[in-house]
């Protein structure tokens, strides 16, 4: 006998789709800047985390630091994920409140994303100092070969200068100025970035508003096979890691005050 489908859980997914896109489909306005905003991040904030890790990891190589920031990302989203489905089970909790903390796990992933990305960058000696420019590379990154196949036309990557892809579109992107082509190339990136997020998020979004204790699982399990994605996507752009650390990585290495292209962003205390 064919199973019947559960009310319940075509209810949930009719809400949660709702709730992102309109009659035709398409994203309801302000996702798209909302998606967009979640890839920018601050560089300061950036070099403050890999400090924190050599601080704990004081022999660490690069190759370990990176190793340490894929475990600490990993944890995060799939721990994430199964936070927010756990909510639908709460009394007090329905469906639609759930909604918006997916929402919100939405933008974590991808805020912790662009926060394992740029680490790498910087292990690698790329920096960048305009979140734009960053949050381009991090769409680029989770996009895979096709991103940064798009971020490599650049800088004329097939010039054969003899450095690795990442160092090439890497310093490209390091510069204050970059030229015309990078806005139509961050718009392709832009394009298909949240063209297969919304695709693969969408699914996620749904599984965390299942009822019954159902997200918990679906959530945590969603964002950790897309993690780990991530990860492989971005080993495979950066290469191997370099032998040494960017001296201005070291713990004690420079002020707390760090200059971002535009911008000057101090201790917050």
């Amino acid at each position: 006998m064919a199973r019947r489908s559960n009310p319940a859980v075509r209810i949930a997914q009719e809400t949660a789709h709702n709730a992102m896109f309109d009659a035709d489909g398409k994203p309801k306005p302000g996702v798209h800047n909302m998606l967009l905003k979640a890839v920018q991040i601050q560089r300061p904030l950036v070099v403050a985390y890999i400090r924190r890790l050599q601080k704990k990891h004081p022999r660490a190589t690069a190759a370990q630091l990176a190793d340490i920031a894929e475990r600490d990302y990993l944890r995060a989203v799939a721990g994430g994920g199964a936070l927010v489905g756990a909510t639908a089970v709460v009394p007090g909790v329905g469906t639609v409140a759930s909604l918006g903390l997916s929402a919100a796990a939405t933008v974590g992933f991808l805020e912790a994303t662009a926060l394992y990305a740029t680490s790498l960058a910087e292990l690698h000696g790329i920096r960048l100092t305009n979140p734009e420019k960053a949050g381009t590379m991090v769409m680029a990154i989770m996009l895979g070969e096709e991103g940064t196949s798009l971020l490599g036309t650049l800088s004329g990557q097939a010039s054969g200068s003899g450095n690795s892809p990442a160092n090439t579109w890497g310093n490209v992107l390091s510069k204050s100025m970059v030229g015309p082509g990078f806005g139509s190339v961050r718009k392709r990136i832009q394009h298909a970035f949240l063209k297969n997020l919304l695709k693969r998020q969408g699914t996620a979004l749904f599984g965390r508003a299942l009822p019954f204790g159902i997200g918990a699982v679906v959530g945590g399990a969603g964002n950790l096979v897309m993690g780990r994605a991530v990860a492989k996507n971005a080993r495979e752009a950066f290469g191997p890691m370099p032998e040494t650390i960017p001296g201005e990585l070291t713990a004690a290495a420079g002020p707390d005050n760090l200059t971002l292209e535009g911008n000057i962003l101090g201790s917050q205390r």
